[in-house]
């Protein structure tokens, strides 16, 4: 399976490693990013364990994360294919972009992109991702990058004793490619 995707010029994909701590650190520094981890990414020895979990699912073939990285090699953002179940052959899209780098197109390229890859190198037939309904910035990620609304997922999610409702998207393997899009707005999570 490639570990290396070049999304556009200027836009890349490549497996996280140990040398991007730094890099996760300060994109978890952004308030909007606390819920986008299992545990709080506020140190260094956090920062680590975020990268090491990432590698031991690639290894274990559970989940496949690629950091966003511009042509100079900065960390931009994060998109990953997880929950992937080889048996239905479906996984769980998931993006995240630094504060420094929204509204540029680098989650609609990075998440069309993993899809892509998704469908051609890990096999899979089924993707699926949500976001809060409060998030519409994310929705149009998910449709610039060909993933259709299937419906409401009500009280899906609770962040800080607040439940919230997600909408789910899905793209199978046998939709179109997306048309390349205008960059579709400040996307920070899901």
């Amino acid at each position: 399976m490639r570990d290396r995707l070049e999304v556009s010029s200027g836009l890349r994909l490549r497996r996280w490693s140990s040398a991007d701590a730094g890099a996760v650190l300060a994109a978890f520094a952004d308030p909007v990013m606390s819920w986008q981890a299992a545990e709080p990414v506020v140190t260094w020895a956090a920062a680590r364990r975020w990268l090491v979990a990432r590698a031991e699912q690639w290894d274990a073939g559970a989940g496949f994360a690629f950091a966003v990285v511009d042509g100079a090699g900065t960390v931009l953002g994060n998109v990953a294919v997880g929950s992937v179940d080889r048996r239905h052959r479906t996984g769980w899209v998931s993006y995240w972009t630094a504060a420094t780098a929204r509204g540029r197109g680098v989650a609609s390229g990075g998440c069309a992109a993993v899809a892509a890859w998704a469908f051609e190198d890990a096999g899979l037939f089924r993707l699926e991702l949500g976001h809060r309904v409060n998030n519409p910035a994310s929705c149009g990620v998910a449709r610039a990058a060909g993933f259709a609304v299937e419906g409401i997922q009500r009280g899906r999610l609770e962040y800080d004793g607040v439940r919230h409702d997600v909408e789910l998207h899905a793209r199978l393997a046998t939709d179109a490619c997306p048309a390349p899009a205008a960059r579709p707005g400040r996307a920070p999570a899901g």
